[in-house]
Protein backbone atom coordinates (compact mmCIF):
# COMPACT_ATOMS: atom_id res chain seq x y z
CA UNK A 1 0.00 0.00 0.00
CA UNK A 2 1.15 3.25 -0.54
CA UNK A 3 2.79 5.53 2.18
CA UNK A 4 -0.19 8.51 3.63
CA UNK A 5 1.90 10.98 4.93
CA UNK A 6 5.03 11.55 2.29
CA UNK A 7 7.29 8.63 2.78
CA UNK A 8 5.98 6.90 5.62
CA UNK A 9 2.32 4.87 6.57
CA UNK A 10 1.37 2.83 4.95
CA UNK A 11 0.10 -1.31 5.66
CA UNK A 12 2.67 -3.27 6.23
CA UNK A 13 0.65 -6.77 8.20
CA UNK A 14 -0.65 -10.23 7.13
CA UNK A 15 -2.45 -10.57 5.00
CA UNK A 16 -5.23 -11.56 7.79
CA UNK A 17 -5.46 -8.54 8.48
CA UNK A 18 -6.64 -6.81 5.51
CA UNK A 19 -10.26 -7.33 5.47
CA UNK A 20 -10.13 -5.62 9.39
CA UNK A 21 -8.25 -2.81 8.00
CA UNK A 22 -10.40 -2.51 4.56
CA UNK A 23 -13.54 -2.69 7.06
CA UNK A 24 -12.34 -0.41 9.53
CA UNK A 25 -11.43 2.44 6.54
CA UNK A 26 -15.01 2.01 4.93
CA UNK A 27 -16.45 2.80 8.79
CA UNK A 28 -13.85 6.00 9.67
CA UNK A 29 -15.14 7.36 6.06
CA UNK A 30 -18.78 6.59 6.92
CA UNK A 31 -18.18 8.21 10.92
CA UNK A 32 -15.81 10.65 9.53
CA UNK A 33 -19.01 12.53 7.51
CA UNK A 34 -21.76 11.46 10.03
CA UNK A 35 -23.07 13.90 11.82
CA UNK A 36 -25.00 11.22 14.44
CA UNK A 37 -21.05 10.03 15.32
CA UNK A 38 -19.40 13.73 16.32
CA UNK A 39 -23.24 14.12 18.35
CA UNK A 40 -22.20 11.03 20.30
CA UNK A 41 -18.45 12.01 21.13
CA UNK A 42 -19.32 15.39 21.86
CA UNK A 43 -22.15 14.15 24.14
CA UNK A 44 -19.52 11.60 25.65
CA UNK A 45 -16.51 14.68 25.91
CA UNK A 46 -19.17 16.63 27.97
CA UNK A 47 -21.00 14.85 29.92
CA UNK A 48 -18.41 11.77 30.73
CA UNK A 49 -15.13 12.97 29.80
CA UNK A 50 -15.11 16.42 31.44
CA UNK A 51 -14.10 18.56 27.78
CA UNK A 52 -13.26 21.03 27.32
CA UNK A 53 -9.52 20.60 29.72
CA UNK A 54 -9.01 24.17 30.59
CA UNK A 55 -6.09 26.11 30.06
CA UNK A 56 -3.37 27.25 33.29
CA UNK A 57 -1.35 30.29 33.36
CA UNK A 58 1.55 29.15 35.05
CA UNK A 59 3.56 31.42 36.62
CA UNK A 60 6.26 30.44 38.98
CA UNK A 61 7.67 27.48 36.73
CA UNK A 62 9.87 29.12 34.01
CA UNK A 63 10.17 33.09 35.26
CA UNK A 64 10.34 34.68 31.90
CA UNK A 65 7.48 32.92 29.88
CA UNK A 66 4.46 33.55 29.57
CA UNK A 67 3.18 29.49 29.92
CA UNK A 68 0.34 27.60 29.06
CA UNK A 69 -0.77 24.43 29.96
CA UNK A 70 -3.61 22.37 28.29
CA UNK A 71 -4.83 20.32 31.00
CA UNK A 72 -5.78 17.13 29.67
CA UNK A 73 -4.44 15.55 33.20
CA UNK A 74 -8.01 16.74 34.27
CA UNK A 75 -9.82 14.17 32.10
CA UNK A 76 -12.25 11.53 33.33
CA UNK A 77 -9.13 8.80 33.95
CA UNK A 78 -6.26 11.39 33.98
CA UNK A 79 -4.94 11.57 30.68
CA UNK A 80 -5.53 12.08 26.78
CA UNK A 81 -6.01 8.47 25.97
CA UNK A 82 -9.91 8.88 27.13
CA UNK A 83 -10.25 11.10 23.75
CA UNK A 84 -9.10 8.18 21.65
CA UNK A 85 -10.45 5.06 23.72
CA UNK A 86 -14.29 6.43 23.30
CA UNK A 87 -14.15 7.33 20.02
CA UNK A 88 -12.62 4.15 18.47
CA UNK A 89 -14.62 2.08 20.79
CA UNK A 90 -18.19 4.21 19.36
CA UNK A 91 -16.45 2.50 15.93
CA UNK A 92 -16.14 -1.04 17.04
CA UNK A 93 -19.98 -0.97 18.29
CA UNK A 94 -20.84 0.32 14.54
CA UNK A 95 -18.63 -2.89 13.64
CA UNK A 96 -20.67 -5.23 15.71
CA UNK A 97 -17.18 -5.96 17.47
CA UNK A 98 -18.59 -7.31 21.15
CA UNK A 99 -14.16 -8.14 22.43
CA UNK A 100 -11.83 -4.96 22.46
CA UNK A 101 -8.30 -4.96 22.74
CA UNK A 102 -5.25 -2.47 23.51
CA UNK A 103 -1.78 -2.59 24.25
CA UNK A 104 -0.75 -0.19 26.90
CA UNK A 105 3.35 0.89 28.26
CA UNK A 106 2.31 3.85 31.30
CA UNK A 107 -0.94 1.93 31.22
CA UNK A 108 -2.98 5.02 30.88
CA UNK A 109 -4.48 4.03 27.90
CA UNK A 110 -5.09 0.49 28.89
CA UNK A 111 -7.22 2.12 31.90
CA UNK A 112 -9.21 4.39 29.08
CA UNK A 113 -9.57 1.62 26.76
CA UNK A 114 -10.88 -0.54 29.88
CA UNK A 115 -13.29 2.28 30.95
CA UNK A 116 -14.82 2.83 27.63
CA UNK A 117 -15.63 -0.80 27.97
CA UNK A 118 -17.21 -0.65 31.41
CA UNK A 119 -19.45 2.38 29.96
CA UNK A 120 -21.01 0.11 26.94
CA UNK A 121 -20.74 -3.61 28.59
CA UNK A 122 -18.00 -4.57 26.06
CA UNK A 123 -15.10 -7.46 26.95
CA UNK A 124 -11.62 -5.84 27.21
CA UNK A 125 -8.25 -7.32 26.72
CA UNK A 126 -4.56 -5.54 27.90
CA UNK A 127 -1.84 -6.38 26.91
CA UNK A 128 0.92 -5.10 28.87
CA UNK A 129 5.43 -5.56 29.40
CA UNK A 130 5.24 -6.99 32.95
CA UNK A 131 8.13 -4.62 33.25
CA UNK A 132 5.45 -1.98 32.89
CA UNK A 133 3.06 -3.65 34.90
CA UNK A 134 5.28 -3.12 37.78
CA UNK A 135 6.27 0.79 37.02
CA UNK A 136 2.68 1.61 36.86
CA UNK A 137 0.99 -1.24 39.08
CA UNK A 138 -1.90 1.05 40.38
CA UNK A 139 -3.30 1.61 36.74
CA UNK A 140 -3.08 -2.57 36.46
CA UNK A 141 -5.33 -2.38 39.32
CA UNK A 142 -7.40 -0.23 37.74
CA UNK A 143 -7.87 -1.96 34.92
CA UNK A 144 -8.66 -4.77 36.54
CA UNK A 145 -11.09 -2.95 38.94
CA UNK A 146 -12.87 -1.76 35.37
CA UNK A 147 -13.24 -5.71 34.74
CA UNK A 148 -10.29 -5.74 31.83
CA UNK A 149 -8.07 -8.87 31.63
CA UNK A 150 -4.74 -7.60 31.94
CA UNK A 151 -2.40 -10.02 29.99
CA UNK A 152 1.07 -9.71 31.22
CA UNK A 153 3.78 -10.06 28.54
CA UNK A 154 7.49 -11.62 29.05
CA UNK A 155 9.42 -11.32 26.00
CA UNK A 156 12.04 -9.06 25.25
CA UNK A 157 12.54 -5.24 27.07
CA UNK A 158 8.77 -6.41 28.98
CA UNK A 159 7.44 -2.70 27.84
CA UNK A 160 5.18 -1.13 25.01
CA UNK A 161 7.07 -2.96 22.28
CA UNK A 162 6.04 -6.20 23.15
CA UNK A 163 2.73 -5.71 24.17
CA UNK A 164 1.99 -4.25 20.94
CA UNK A 165 3.36 -7.57 19.31
CA UNK A 166 1.23 -9.53 21.08
CA UNK A 167 -2.02 -7.69 20.55
CA UNK A 168 -1.23 -7.88 16.66
CA UNK A 169 -0.76 -11.79 17.73
CA UNK A 170 -3.96 -11.70 19.44
CA UNK A 171 -5.99 -9.80 16.39
CA UNK A 172 -4.48 -12.08 13.77
CA UNK A 173 -6.04 -14.60 15.84
CA UNK A 174 -9.44 -13.82 16.46
CA UNK A 175 -9.90 -10.98 13.51
CA UNK A 176 -13.08 -11.75 13.40
CA UNK A 177 -15.01 -10.92 16.40
CA UNK A 178 -12.27 -8.26 17.88
CA UNK A 179 -11.51 -5.08 17.46
CA UNK A 180 -8.09 -3.72 18.69
CA UNK A 181 -8.23 -0.24 19.40
CA UNK A 182 -3.99 1.08 19.31
CA UNK A 183 -3.23 3.56 21.72
CA UNK A 184 -1.27 6.33 19.50
CA UNK A 185 -1.06 7.38 16.42
CA UNK A 186 1.04 4.40 14.27
CA UNK A 187 0.06 1.05 13.31
CA UNK A 188 -1.39 0.65 9.79
CA UNK A 189 -3.37 2.86 7.95
CA UNK A 190 -5.79 4.04 8.76
CA UNK A 191 -5.27 3.95 12.32
CA UNK A 192 -2.56 6.95 12.60
CA UNK A 193 -5.54 9.31 10.76
CA UNK A 194 -8.14 8.15 13.44
CA UNK A 195 -5.85 8.69 16.33
CA UNK A 196 -4.65 11.92 15.16
CA UNK A 197 -8.52 13.03 14.07
CA UNK A 198 -9.92 11.93 17.71
CA UNK A 199 -6.87 13.63 19.56
CA UNK A 200 -7.07 16.73 17.17
CA UNK A 201 -9.64 18.19 20.03
CA UNK A 202 -6.67 19.04 22.35
CA UNK A 203 -5.49 21.63 19.88
CA UNK A 204 -8.57 22.81 18.29
CA UNK A 205 -9.82 23.72 21.74
CA UNK A 206 -6.25 24.95 22.79
CA UNK A 207 -6.22 27.37 19.96
CA UNK A 208 -9.57 28.73 20.98
CA UNK A 209 -8.56 29.37 24.42
CA UNK A 210 -5.64 30.89 23.99
CA UNK A 211 -6.85 33.18 21.60
CA UNK A 212 -9.52 34.22 24.39
CA UNK A 213 -7.44 34.42 26.97
CA UNK A 214 -4.10 36.41 24.89
CA UNK A 215 -5.84 37.72 21.81
CA UNK A 216 -2.87 36.23 19.85
CA UNK A 217 -1.37 32.93 19.40
CA UNK A 218 2.09 31.24 21.04
CA UNK A 219 5.25 31.71 19.51
CA UNK A 220 5.63 27.83 20.36
CA UNK A 221 3.69 24.91 21.24
CA UNK A 222 5.07 21.88 22.92
CA UNK A 223 4.55 18.23 23.62
CA UNK A 224 5.99 15.05 24.67
CA UNK A 225 6.32 12.43 22.19
CA UNK A 226 6.28 8.41 22.49
CA UNK A 227 4.08 6.97 20.15
CA UNK A 228 2.66 10.46 19.20
CA UNK A 229 -0.89 11.08 19.94
CA UNK A 230 -1.05 13.93 22.45
CA UNK A 231 1.38 15.92 20.41
CA UNK A 232 -0.24 15.06 17.17
CA UNK A 233 -3.67 16.01 18.53
CA UNK A 234 -2.15 19.70 20.20
CA UNK A 235 -0.30 20.22 17.00
CA UNK A 236 -3.53 19.27 14.45
CA UNK A 237 -4.81 23.01 16.28
CA UNK A 238 -1.53 24.98 15.18
CA UNK A 239 -0.39 23.34 12.24
CA UNK A 240 -1.19 25.81 9.54
CA UNK A 241 -0.23 28.89 11.70
CA UNK A 242 3.48 29.41 10.49
CA UNK A 243 4.56 31.43 13.18
CA UNK A 244 3.60 28.67 16.09
CA UNK A 245 6.42 26.67 16.16
CA UNK A 246 5.15 23.36 16.65
CA UNK A 247 7.86 21.45 19.22
CA UNK A 248 8.05 17.75 20.16
CA UNK A 249 10.10 16.17 23.10
CA UNK A 250 11.75 12.45 23.32
CA UNK A 251 12.63 10.39 25.37
CA UNK A 252 16.96 10.92 24.90
CA UNK A 253 16.71 6.91 25.35
CA UNK A 254 14.15 6.73 22.86
CA UNK A 255 14.68 9.22 20.22
CA UNK A 256 13.47 7.22 17.04
CA UNK A 257 12.75 10.97 15.57
CA UNK A 258 16.17 12.17 16.62
CA UNK A 259 18.55 9.16 16.29
CA UNK A 260 16.05 6.62 14.03
CA UNK A 261 16.02 5.57 10.72
CA UNK A 262 13.27 5.08 7.76
CA UNK A 263 12.10 1.14 8.77
CA UNK A 264 8.64 -0.47 9.23
CA UNK A 265 7.42 -1.45 13.00
CA UNK A 266 4.28 -2.67 13.84
CA UNK A 267 2.53 -2.19 10.76
CA UNK A 268 3.75 1.21 9.24
CA UNK A 269 6.99 2.90 7.73
CA UNK A 270 8.10 5.30 10.03
CA UNK A 271 11.64 6.98 11.52
CA UNK A 272 12.67 3.73 14.23
CA UNK A 273 15.01 2.89 16.51
CA UNK A 274 16.49 0.27 13.94
CA UNK A 275 20.57 -1.29 12.93
CA UNK A 276 21.40 -1.30 9.27
CA UNK A 277 19.36 -4.75 8.99
CA UNK A 278 16.17 -3.56 10.45
CA UNK A 279 16.55 -5.13 13.46
CA UNK A 280 14.52 -3.03 16.28
CA UNK A 281 16.57 -1.69 18.99
CA UNK A 282 15.76 -1.11 22.23
CA UNK A 283 14.79 2.24 24.04
CA UNK A 284 14.58 3.60 27.28
CA UNK A 285 13.27 6.03 29.39
CA UNK A 286 11.96 6.70 33.21
CA UNK A 287 8.43 7.34 31.60
CA UNK A 288 6.57 4.09 30.71
CA UNK A 289 5.21 5.81 27.71
CA UNK A 290 7.44 6.76 26.30
CA UNK A 291 10.45 3.91 26.15
CA UNK A 292 9.02 3.15 22.55
CA UNK A 293 11.25 2.67 19.65
CA UNK A 294 8.76 4.12 17.01
CA UNK A 295 6.73 7.04 16.86
CA UNK A 296 3.74 8.26 14.38
CA UNK A 297 4.69 8.12 10.56
CA UNK A 298 3.35 11.74 10.50
CA UNK A 299 5.57 12.94 12.58
CA UNK A 300 8.39 11.31 10.85
CA UNK A 301 6.27 13.56 8.17
CA UNK A 302 6.41 17.07 10.10
CA UNK A 303 10.23 16.01 11.15
CA UNK A 304 11.46 15.90 7.35
CA UNK A 305 9.06 18.64 5.77
CA UNK A 306 10.93 21.01 8.86
CA UNK A 307 6.99 22.17 10.30
CA UNK A 308 7.94 20.30 13.75
CA UNK A 309 11.02 20.17 15.69
CA UNK A 310 11.77 17.28 18.07
CA UNK A 311 14.37 17.86 21.37
CA UNK A 312 15.74 15.22 23.80
CA UNK A 313 14.82 15.39 27.03
CA UNK A 314 16.99 12.98 29.63
CA UNK A 315 15.29 11.05 32.66
CA UNK A 316 17.29 13.66 35.05
CA UNK A 317 15.80 16.24 32.93
CA UNK A 318 12.21 15.43 33.49
CA UNK A 319 12.47 14.36 36.70
CA UNK A 320 13.35 18.12 37.98
CA UNK A 321 10.33 19.30 36.08
CA UNK A 322 8.28 17.13 38.08
CA UNK A 323 9.14 18.02 41.12
CA UNK A 324 9.54 21.97 39.90
CA UNK A 325 6.04 21.63 38.60
CA UNK A 326 4.70 19.92 41.91
CA UNK A 327 6.48 22.28 44.00
CA UNK A 328 5.83 25.71 42.31
CA UNK A 329 2.30 24.99 40.63
CA UNK A 330 0.93 22.40 42.82
CA UNK A 331 0.38 20.29 40.05
CA UNK A 332 2.23 17.04 39.98
CA UNK A 333 1.98 16.06 35.94
CA UNK A 334 2.71 12.49 34.11
CA UNK A 335 6.41 12.13 34.05
CA UNK A 336 5.45 11.92 30.00
CA UNK A 337 4.30 15.84 30.29
CA UNK A 338 7.36 15.90 32.16
CA UNK A 339 9.37 15.60 29.54
CA UNK A 340 7.73 18.51 27.68
CA UNK A 341 7.88 20.59 30.32
CA UNK A 342 11.59 20.44 30.99
CA UNK A 343 12.55 21.80 27.52
CA UNK A 344 10.28 25.38 27.87
CA UNK A 345 13.49 27.53 29.20
CA UNK A 346 15.43 25.86 26.06
CA UNK A 347 12.88 27.28 24.02
CA UNK A 348 13.52 31.87 22.13
CA UNK A 349 9.64 31.93 22.64
CA UNK A 350 8.20 33.86 25.58
CA UNK A 351 4.48 32.94 25.08
CA UNK A 352 4.50 29.37 25.31
CA UNK A 353 1.78 26.29 25.27
CA UNK A 354 2.41 22.98 26.91
CA UNK A 355 0.09 19.82 26.24
CA UNK A 356 0.48 18.51 29.84
CA UNK A 357 -0.79 14.93 28.81
CA UNK A 358 -1.53 13.20 32.04
CA UNK A 359 -1.21 13.62 35.79
CA UNK A 360 1.38 11.94 37.54
CA UNK A 361 -0.76 9.81 40.58
CA UNK A 362 0.69 6.89 38.36
CA UNK A 363 4.14 7.88 38.38
CA UNK A 364 4.83 8.51 41.99
CA UNK A 365 6.72 5.54 42.92
CA UNK A 366 9.07 5.59 40.36
CA UNK A 367 9.92 9.30 40.13
CA UNK A 368 10.15 9.56 43.98
CA UNK A 369 12.47 6.32 43.98
CA UNK A 370 14.75 8.29 41.09
CA UNK A 371 14.65 11.09 42.93
CA UNK A 372 15.83 9.98 46.85
CA UNK A 373 17.33 6.89 45.36
CA UNK A 374 15.80 4.15 46.79
CA UNK A 375 13.87 0.96 44.96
Amino acid sequence: MSETYGDYGGRYVPETLIPALDELTVAWEQAKDDPAFHAELDELGRTYVGRPSPITLVERFAPGKRLYLKREDLNHTGAHKINNALGQVVLARRLGKKRIIAETGAGQHGVATATACARFGLECVVFMGSEDMRRQAPNVERMRLLGATVEAVELGTKTLKEATSAAIRDWITNVETTYYVIGSCVGPAPYPELVGELQAVIGREAREQLLEREGTLPGAVVACIGGGSNAIGMFAGFVDDADVALIGVEAAGAASLGAGRPAVLHGSRSSVLADEDGQIADAHSISAGLDYPGVGPEHAWLRDTGRAQYLPCTDDEALAAFERLTRLEGIIPALESAHALAVVERLEAEYIAVCLSGRGDKDLVEALAALHGTS
